[in-house]
């Protein structure tokens, strides 16, 4: 399946307790500036304004399993669940030949995509990071990602093992 991303990092060591393949998706509402109703200083406004680029999915699984050092996979970026089909996709394949484990990193509340949630939840070893971006928090570290979020409100959860 050929999806849209940003960008693919083969080797990343800061979302993730383990080190990972990140991936950012490449859309997003931009929801944390609208409820906040100021621009706030987002990691994803910079990666937003990378290039598009188009790849197929199992390629990305090549590259994964040919990598020694990456133990799971970490889908962050932009807005993953606005790219829902490309999501469902890449993690299908994915899941057909490893059972790493898949972070993915939302500025959604729970309630909010509680139907792809579901979804997502039939693939073992799905952990999702909910919460949207909120300023003047104090960082805390998530006890699950073994990482350091930026905002109170947000926080890991397995939703399937």
């Amino acid at each position: 399946m050929l999806i849209h991303v940003k960008t693919i990092v083969d080797e990343d060591f800061v979302n993730y307790k383990t080190p990972s393949m990140y991936i950012a998706f490449p859309t997003c509402t931009f929801k944390c500036e609208k409820e906040c109703n100021f621009k706030v200083k987002c990691h994803n406004s910079l990666i937003s304004r990378l290039p598009t680029i188009t790849v197929d999915t199992l390629s990305i699984v090549k590259r994964f399993n040919e990598n020694p050092i990456t133990k799971a996979l970490v889908i962050g970026g932009l807005e993953a669940f606005d790219s829902f089909e490309f999501l469902l996709g890449l993690i299908s394949d994915f899941r057909s030949s490893t059972n790493a484990d898949i972070v993915i990193y939302t500025g959604y509340n729970k309630s909010e995509i509680i139907d792809q949630i579901n979804q997502l939840s039939q693939y073992p070893n799905i952990i999702v990071k909910f919460g949207r971006f909120v300023p003047d928090q104090i960082p805390h570290v998530d006890k699950i990602l073994g990482v350091s979020l930026a905002s109170d409100n947000q926080y890991a959860e397995i939703i399937s093992k």
